[in-house]
């Protein structure tokens, strides 16, 4: 989509699109300060199936058909699988290293989109998605960061996850009569009662909560997931899905900042580079690819004839009397 095609409010799609991902960068700073600690699926679970019963509720609409499998899928991809997998990276992965495989999204949705919607991926988004996963890496990467294979893993797969879940949602669109807000409902409850069962096996029963984290807990469900994967399928079904992919390097940016500012935790000169560079890498991946040259085809061989025959022909303007001779002179 050139920049000559694209809808009146484009921009003001991708930046609401964006609030999503700054959004998510609060999740940090909610779950360590609010909610109780080592239960990331009774989190994920608290995160999406309430909010997706409340959704469905409101929109009273249940997918039918074929969808009953894609809203299954759409689920678990981006809600489902990815909420545990983000977790289980952040716990094992100290040092932010699951922030930088977080970052590797955009890449992996620049091939997801090539096999899934044939949209080669273009040089500049290519190098956007570098830059981004660099700027990242200079913001939440310490020297003293360690791997761990299965945090490594689990990193890389909840990004894969995400992306095809947000290359999927753009190639299957929505059934019609069916708005966004609805489309979420559909996937926060397929994705919440996929983690319903893994909570209950690997943590048990539910921990006591006190009031700090039952607002925790509505904050996340309410704006950091319902109203941000509204704001984000909504986005998804007007701008190309690279595009919004891309804005998803905001996130751990939004983390940064927001540990800085509520949490008193400083930024050092270095970080501030990489908040730039990563910005830097975020808006070039919105750029659209330049336009093709439009390329002359070449006459064919009666098409030259036609040009010859009436190459000498000059069109005049002529007076009403001329034209009435040039008229009677036809005639004759």
């Amino acid at each position: 989509m050139t920049t000559a095609t694209r809808p009146t409010g484009y921009a003001g799609t991708l930046a609401l699109t964006a609030l999503t991902p700054i959004v998510w960068g609060s999740t940090y700073a909610v779950t360590t300060e609010f909610l109780p600690p080592d239960r990331p699926l009774f989190t994920a679970l608290m995160r999406a199936l309430p909010a997706g019963l409340v959704l469905l509720a409101l929109t009273r609409v249940l997918p039918r058909g074929i969808w009953l499998g894609r809203a299954a899928v759409l689920g678990v991809l981006n809600i489902g699988a990815f909420f545990p997998l983000l977790f289980l990276a952040a716990y094992r992965l100290p040092g932010g290293v699951a922030g930088v495989l977080g970052a590797v999204a955009p890449m992996i949705a620049l091939g997801f989109a090539a096999v899934l919607l044939a949209e080669a991926p273009t040089r500049r988004k290519v190098i956007a998605g570098v830059i981004g996963v660099f700027g990242v890496a200079l913001v939440v990467l310490r020297g003293n960061a360690e791997l761990d294979t299965i945090g490594v893993v689990a990193g890389l797969a909840g990004a894969a996850s995400m992306s095809a879940g947000t290359v999927l949602t753009k190639k299957w669109g929505r059934p019609d009569g069916v708005g966004p807000l609805a489309m979420t409902g559909w996937q926060l409850t397929a994705g919440g009662l996929f983690i319903l069962p893994l909570a209950l096996v690997l943590e048990g029963a539910p921990p006591a909560l006190d009031g700090a984290a039952i607002g925790g807990y509505l904050y996340l469900g309410i704006i950091g997931t319902a109203l941000a994967y509204w704001l984000w399928f909504r986005g998804i079904s007007r701008v190309p899905a690279t595009s919004v992919a891309f804005l998803g390097l905001l996130s751990p940016m939004s983390a940064a900042v927001i540990g800085w500012i509520a949490l008193g935790q400083a930024l050092t000169p270095l970080q501030i580079i990489g908040l730039v560079i990563a910005l830097a890498g975020t808006v070039l991946g919105q750029l659209p690819p330049k336009p093709a040259p439009v390329v002359a085809e070449p006459f064919s061989p009666k098409e030259i004839d036609d040009v010859a025959l009436v190459a000498p022909i000059e069109v005049a303007v002529l007076t009403a009397p001329e034209a009435v001779s040039v008229a009677e002179a036809a005639r004759r």
